[in-house]
């Protein structure tokens, strides 16, 4: 028998529902922004380049992805280690593909690079990298969902 409908965010046939799928996407998505702004204000205020700021936002990006999700499972009860383990088989797919989208579109937005924090430049294509990064993350998660992967396993801590 299949049991699949009964666990959350799961349909027959082992499908995530795609509610499940937008809820853990900007779940990365919050984790994503928080990092990768906190990176370029850090990057620009000490006048480093283009590549060591987005080396540090794309870092950042992924230290605050993962531990939003850590904080979520250790407050659930697990031990430490076993929420890192945790944390990094639920996000690490969300949020690499969600940088590499959105760092994708900022390269190839012309001037953006080029952009300062006061710039709309700079503003329009961070935030449209990460609204298509979205909606192309979202359906990654759906299927990694699905399939018991990312996301589905925090599902079962909280």
């Amino acid at each position: 028998m299949d049991h699949t409908a009964h666990e959350p965010g799961k349909r027959a046939h082992g499908t995530a529902s795609w509610g499940t799928a937008v809820k853990a996407t900007l779940h990365c998505l919050t984790g994503c922004v928080v990092g990768e702004i906190l990176g370029m204000v850090i990057g620009t205020a000490l006048g480093w380049g283009n590549v060591p700021t987005m080396v540090l936002a794309i870092g950042l990006a992924f230290l605050f992805g993962y531990s939003f999700t850590l904080i979520a499972v250790v407050r659930s009860g697990l031990d430490l280690k076993a929420a890192i383990r945790i944390a990094l088989a639920a996000d690490t797919v969300s949020i690499a593909v969600m940088e590499l989208v959105d760092n994708l579109i900022i390269a190839l937005t012309p001037g953006a690079m080029d952009a300062h924090l006061s710039d709309g430049l700079f503003w329009s294509a961070l935030l449209g990298g990460f609204a298509v990064a979205f909606l192309i993350t979202t359906p990654v998660n759906k299927w990694m969902i699905g399939r018991g992967e990312g996301h589905a396993v925090v599902h079962a801590h909280h």
